[in-house]
């Protein structure tokens, strides 16, 4: 080969090592490269589709927003605002009723009512009370004592149990607020709230005194406390 010849190709092998004579050098698109390239691209553009989808979907959906029922579900004793709220008004209509008696010059106004049917609800129908039966304050108080002397509860708790109770419903299982509808001997609102102590809450005087007292503990812890609180505001 001639001196020129030798000349003539070293500048063409000198750019074959710069760029690569297969033309896979830098900034070459090669079909390797296209084929990376393109992968990345749909796995990005994916990624961020999905993410848009579930933040739109997360957005639109319906939120979830807990009820006092949902707390109640928990923890059948835990403090039911909408109950309270019927209480109050329970307490103000009975309060407008007996200053409208006192000004016409008429009787004192009990708001027990002694039904002749249990009610229902929560999935209990309205129940008949065992044929014969009759209400029994006296024995029921006399249960209420034992139960609430088991607790704990003696003494001057006892006292305050009785004098709620007594104001509440007459320690009568039969007694229902004409103004709430509570029902029961611990006047429970709605009275199916009972049945978390028993599927006989409607007419078994121990059940109700069994979830009366387990209100009362979970609610304010004593039932002086409960009598400090119905003294307030006449309800508990």
């Amino acid at each position: 080969m001639s001196s020129g010849q030798q000349l003539k190709d070293r500048p063409r092998a000198s750019r074959s090592r710069r760029g690569g004579g297969d033309g896979s050098g830098p900034g070459r698109l090669t079909i390797k490269r296209v084929a990376i390239l393109g992968v990345t691209v749909a796995a990005l553009a994916g990624g961020t589709t999905y993410v848009v989808r579930t933040s739109v979907e997360n957005n639109s959906a319906p939120k979830k927003v807990l009820e006092p029922d949902s707390f109640l579900a928990l923890d059948p004793n835990a403090p039911d605002p909408e109950a309270d709220i019927l209480k109050e008004n329970a307490v103000q209509a009975l309060r407008k009723e007996r200053l409208e008696r006192t000004r016409d010059r008429k009787g004192g106004l009990d708001p027990v009512d002694i039904v002749e049917k249990a009610p229902g609800g929560g999935g209990f129908n309205p129940a008949n009370f065992p044929p014969g039966s009759t209400p029994d304050p006296g024995s029921n108080k006399a249960v209420g004592k034992e139960m609430a002397a088991a607790r704990g509860w003696d003494g001057a708790e006892w006292g305050c149990l009785e004098r709620l109770w007594d104001k509440e419903s007459h320690w009568n299982e039969r007694a229902m607020n004409r103004y709430s509808g509570a029902y029961g001997i611990p006047q429970s609102l709605p009275g199916s709230k009972m049945a978390s102590a028993g599927s006989d809450w409607q007419t078994n005087p121990a059940t109700q005194i069994k979830w009366g007292l387990g209100y009362i503990a979970g609610r304010y812890k004593t039932p002086c406390g409960a009598w400090a609180h119905s003294q307030s505001t006449g309800w508990y």
